[in-house]
């Protein structure tokens, strides 16, 4: 899906380099599909990995900023409470596992690139463990390197891991 969605931008014209920042920026996708990206688009790890880290940063003063007050809007809604309702829910089912050594558990939460984890996720847990916001965001920002470590190594270094090779 990456893939495709990578070499779509590429065919409209857009730089590879802001490609790979765009789906940095993402939910979901995050840095995980942003270095896959850059990857997939051979873009050098050297460029690629500073890229994809700050596309994930860039929403996470906002996301712990203004979340709370977003979700209480949407719920004043119809159509968008129920979506508040479930971002809320899978807030808390995810802070549950991270409420033992928050600081520590939210690090590896972000950090670990798994599915359901990173930095919107973080952002939403620290917030409902009521992690300050200065704090959170540089927890956050550490699993994020983290993450960002961790998949350069497996997109880079592990040939053929996601169905293509690449050259550094």
């Amino acid at each position: 899906m990456i893939e495709q969605f990578a070499k779509t931008l590429e065919q409209s014209g857009i730089p590879k380099e802001l490609i790979v920042f765009i789906i940095s920026l993402m939910p979901i996708l995050e840095i995980r599909g942003g270095l896959i990206a850059a990857a997939v688009l051979q873009v050098r790890l050297s460029v690629a990995l500073p890229i994809c880290i700050l596309g994930n940063i860039l929403p996470i003063p906002f996301i712990l900023l203004f979340i709370k007050k977003i979700l209480r809007l949407f719920k004043k809604t119809k159509l968008l409470a129920p979506l508040a309702i479930k971002i809320e829910q899978k807030a808390e089912k995810q802070s549950k596992r991270v409420t033992r050594g928050k600081e520590v558990g939210l690090l590896l939460f972000v950090g670990i690139p798994l599915p359901g984890t990173g930095g919107w996720t973080g952002a939403l847990v620290a917030d409902f463990l009521g992690i300050r916001i200065k704090h959170s965001f540089i927890i956050i920002t550490l699993g994020v390197v983290l993450a960002g470590v961790i998949m350069s190594v497996l997109t880079y270094f592990v040939p053929g891991l996601f169905g293509f090779s690449i050259n550094i």
